[in-house]
């Protein structure tokens, strides 16, 4: 797959399987959630304000998003200790998974350079990817916002925004 934009991921291809540890301890295998649809985003930094506001988007539609059959996975590279925290402190009840050493959010080209504030640094590239029942990447979208992503996330698959 070497045509996608800097590592990206695109619509058809196989989304790359992972197991990561979530934030309660357990394991999460990607590959295990095939016959469902999944949202896998990925985030700069735990209890950060716009992490925040992701994060707390997500959960307020995590309703909606599991009635429609969609899984959500958040994945940083904060250690599980400090998922675990947030988890907490926000009522998250999806997996938060912790990834140290950069390997899932370099597979799904979630890790690369970014421009902020006129600044060029290396980090994590705010994305979102839903892989369907089949484990093929059907969406993927990269430097999204983290205020309003999630209302724009259901528009462009088709469910009612709330």
């Amino acid at each position: 797959m070497t045509d996608r934009p800097a590592g990206r991921l695109t619509p058809g291809e196989t989304a790359p399987d992972f197991t990561l540890t979530a934030h309660d301890g357990s394991t999460v295998t990607l590959s295990q959630l095939r016959g469902d649809h999944v949202v896998v985003y990925f985030y700069p930094a735990a209890m950060t304000p716009g992490c925040t506001t992701q994060a707390c988007d997500f959960r307020d539609s995590l309703d909606a998003l599991a009635a429609s059959g969609y899984r959500v996975l958040g994945v940083s590279p904060d250690p599980v200790a400090k998922l675990a925290e947030f988890a907490e402190r926000d009522g998250l009840t999806f997996p938060l998974l912790s990834d140290p050493d950069h390997a899932v959010l370099e597979a799904w080209g979630a890790w690369g350079e970014k421009t902020m504030y006129g600044r060029t640094s290396v980090g994590v590239v705010r994305s979102t990817v839903v892989v369907d029942p089949q484990g093929l990447v059907q969406l993927a979208q990269y430097n999204v916002r983290a205020t309003g992503h999630v209302a724009k996330l259901r528009r462009d698959l088709g469910l009612d925004a709330a």
